[in-house]
């Protein structure tokens, strides 16, 4: 895929700034870990009950607390960012994936890269072919949480929708069950869900956050919905004889 946008634009290497948005949940702990570890500003955002979890990154990143779907408060956490990575949640009945996704499509710099989280029940097509037991699975823990109120699987759903339909430089990651281990390495991917690749469905979440900050760099990916699996699962070494990939 050729580059979209002004590439030029945007910082490339050390010394970029990048914004995590949800920064202190697991997987935003290893953004910021990671993007720290390839010299990049980071600038957090997260709700103010949670900024003693990022205790441990303290005089190394700036917090902005807040809600994520909260205009000023994403305003000011993006202001002179090059890259904006957001872990998009469904918790809660009052639209916060979509409204997250929405307020940092909105505020975020022109040309920035931005990157987005989810699970693989989003599909941008309708390629993706899932196993009845993942189905099953977001179906009923989709229908569960509605009714206890703790979650909204849809509007995950509606906040892609709005990514894919944006003219930015978006990349919306797609992760598999996730564990918690050392790393594997960066993951492999796929543009459907249902490619043998993909079938051992897990992914260490530290490598997850590996693939959300290799992407921020990463222009192949401009405007991709990849679906991951860990580079060491049974599937992905499988692929990789079969390819022939050391």
């Amino acid at each position: 895929m050729e580059p979209i946008g002004s590439q030029e634009a945007r910082t490339r290497g050390p010394g970029k700034r990048v914004c995590v948005v949800g920064a202190s949940g697991k997987l935003g702990r290893y953004m910021v870990r990671h993007a720290l570890n390839r010299g990049y500003e980071v600038v957090g955002v997260c709700r103010e009950q949670s900024v003693d979890k990022l205790a441990e990154f303290e005089g190394r990143i700036t917090v902005i607390p807040g809600a994520t779907d909260d205009r000023a408060v994403i305003a000011r956490a993006v202001d002179g960012c090059q890259a904006v990575l957001t872990v998009l949640v469904p918790w809660g009945m009052n639209h916060y994936s979509s409204g997250t996704a929405q307020t940092v499509l909105d505020q975020a710099p022109p040309g920035a890269r931005l990157v987005f989280s989810c699970g693989w029940h989003i599909t941008r097509d309708g390629k993706d072919v899932y196993t009845r037991k993942l189905k099953t699975f977001v179906a009923v823990f989709g229908r569960l949480a509605r009714l206890a109120r703790v979650a909204d699987l849809d509007d995950q759903v509606e906040a892609c929708r709005r990514i894919f339909s944006s003219d930015t430089e978006w990349t919306v990651v797609r992760g598999s069950d996730l564990e918690e281990g050392e790393s594997q390495g960066l993951p492999v991917w796929s543009r459907h869900v249902g490619d043998p690749v993909l079938a051992s469905n897990l992914t260490r979440r530290v490598d997850f956050a590996l693939f959300m900050v290799d992407a921020v760099e990463d222009d192949a990916l401009v405007r991709e919905a990849p679906a991951i699996v860990g580079r060491l699962t049974p599937s992905a070494l499988a692929h990789a004889r079969t390819e022939g990939v050391a």
